[in-house]
């Protein structure tokens, strides 16, 4: 799917934070959890720079989503990755101050798409997240990534240990690299985006 993603700016802080002008779709995840390349197979292009050092999201990078098919427009917004121990402290300790405040009271945020690693054992970290959004009361959804990864067994297992270490009724397995999935994805998120605006 083609559609047009527009860098707006990257922010380090709320006073940083762009006008609410549209429904936001928030991406997290731990670092190498494969972001970046999930948000370019969504939008079709190469909004969002691939590393192959973690951890080098370092802002929130907001990117204006617009297609003459979709509506309503939406605004992505790229989360730094989280759980990467060579990311200084000094830095990962200043997130909280602009990160915690986005999740917490943005007016503008529909959904938050949350990414695991399917062939990576449970992370305390993800299901921490998870607890967070829920006590916060944002809509997420768990999205499994590099499904491709895996063969159909190990698919299954995967699935079914992620959905009981993170206590979810779903999750959204997805591949980058084949586009498994990511209809679906946009379906979700078009979902969620339609009923902020209509809100």
């Amino acid at each position: 799917m083609q559609c047009s993603a527009q860098f707006l700016l990257s922010a380090l802080s709320p006073a940083q934070f762009p006008q609410e002008d549209a429904p936001e779709i928030a991406f997290l995840g731990r670092s190498n959890v494969g972001k970046s390349s999930l948000l370019n197979a969504l939008v079709g292009a190469k909004a969002a720079k691939v590393s192959s050092t973690p951890g080098r999201t370092r802002a929130i990078n907001f990117f204006l989503i617009a297609d003459a098919r979709r509506a309503p427009q939406a605004v992505f917004a790229d989360l730094p990755g989280y759980g990467y121990a060579k990311v200084a402290k000094s830095v990962s300790a200043g997130w909280q101050d602009f990160i915690d405040p986005y999740l917490a009271t943005r007016q503008a945020l529909a959904l938050c798409v949350c990414l695991v690693d399917a062939k990576t054992p449970p992370q305390a970290s993800d299901r921490q997240l998870l607890d967070w959004l829920r006590a916060a009361g944002r809509e997420f959804i768990v999205v499994a990534t590099k499904i491709d990864r895996l063969s159909g067994n190990e698919r299954t297992r995967s699935l079914v240990a992620l959905k009981r270490a993170l206590d979810v009724d779903a999750l959204l397995p997805v591949s980058a690299k084949t586009s498994y999935g990511v209809k679906e994805l946009w379906e979700r998120i078009e979902t969620a985006a339609a009923e902020a605006a209509i809100g």
